[in-house]
């Protein structure tokens, strides 16, 4: 993702940023839990959007185990912040060390990827907003097995919509990608350029992290794909259209919160999508987010407005 010069905005709120990144993770998460508390008992962010959320998608319990979930996902949704701003002070092969010693992500199973990527042409993997998207840029710094990936961060792409605030999406594009410039890493790919992409690679073996629970926008992307969450859900399909259009092999990407992080997992969906239709992808996609959030309901992102 070529970028353009960094103006004055930019260059002042990174560097203030690059300060906070110096501090050990504990700190960060210390904050984050802060930021929790600031943004559920004093702020109220998105409080209306969040209690409405979960009470759609559990009706079956009570007002107190909403409001526990609730409470519970503002220190997640700190957490994230925290996290985020920690990440993007490992800068390079020394941030990539740091970002693996801390043990922060874990991926559980290399050995599933392997054979996934042996056997595609190009591989979709669609993510979620559980967990934390903010790190998926150090994909490959994950890995504490004794099985090596056999790809790297050059066949690697991660799919973003571009934020309103030019001076933001500057700083959060640079935040995500600061522990990977030296190693080749394609870049995150901003959303309407990712077809026109995957044409001029389409005879390179590449990787695509695909985000794609959010509540689409434009008609042409809206796509019924029956319920989730007790809910009728109309789909984002630009990641399996692509998947379709190229044959590429399907995975979900799992994240499980534990003490201290996360677990991050490849789950197989389809070996080859050429063969399938957007919408039965999608479905078997949120078939498998559905099980992650009843498992772990504070593990999600619950702000946004995801049915309207």
């Amino acid at each position: 993702m070529q970028q353009e010069k960094k103006s004055v905005g930019v260059v002042l709120v990174e560097a203030v940023l690059g300060l906070f990144a110096r501090l050990p993770l504990g700190f960060h998460r210390a904050m984050g839990r802060a930021m929790g508390w600031l943004l559920r008992s004093v702020i109220h962010y998105r409080r209306d959007v969040v209690m409405t959320n979960l009470s759609r998608s559990f009706p079956e319990l009570k007002y107190k185990e909403i409001t526990r979930i609730a409470d519970k996902s503002y220190r997640h949704l700190g957490n994230i912040i925290g996290e985020a701003i920690w990440f993007g002070g490992c800068k390079n092969a020394r941030g990539r060390k740091r970002l693996n010693d801390s043990n922060l992500v874990d991926m559980v199973n290399p050995e599933v990827f392997n054979e996934v990527y042996e056997n595609s042409t190009n591989m979709m993997v669609l993510s979620s907003h559980c967990g934390n998207w903010e790190l998926l840029g150090g994909y490959f710094s994950y890995n504490h097995t004794d099985v090596p990936y056999k790809s790297d961060f050059s066949e690697i792409g991660v799919v973003y919509r571009q934020l309103k605030s030019k001076l933001w999406d500057r700083v959060i594009a640079d935040n995500r990608c600061n522990s990977i410039k030296d190693t080749g890493f394609h870049g995150y790919l901003e959303a309407t350029e990712v077809f026109r992409f995957a044409i001029s690679h389409r005879r390179e073996k590449f990787i695509y992290i695909f985000p794609t629970d959010q509540y689409p926008y434009g008609i042409a992307t809206k796509h019924a794909i029956g319920k989730f969450l007790n809910q009728d859900t109309l789909a984002m399909t630009g990641g399996a259209t692509l998947a379709c259009k190229f044959g590429m092999s399907v995975s979900y990407l799992r994240w499980k919160e534990r003490e201290g992080g996360y677990d991050l997992e490849l789950v197989p969906l389809f070996p080859d999508a050429s063969g399938l239709t957007p919408e039965q992808i999608m479905v078997k996609y949120y078939a498998e987010l559905e099980k992650d959030i009843q498992d772990q309901p504070w593990n999600y992102l619950w702000t946004h407005k995801r049915w309207k």
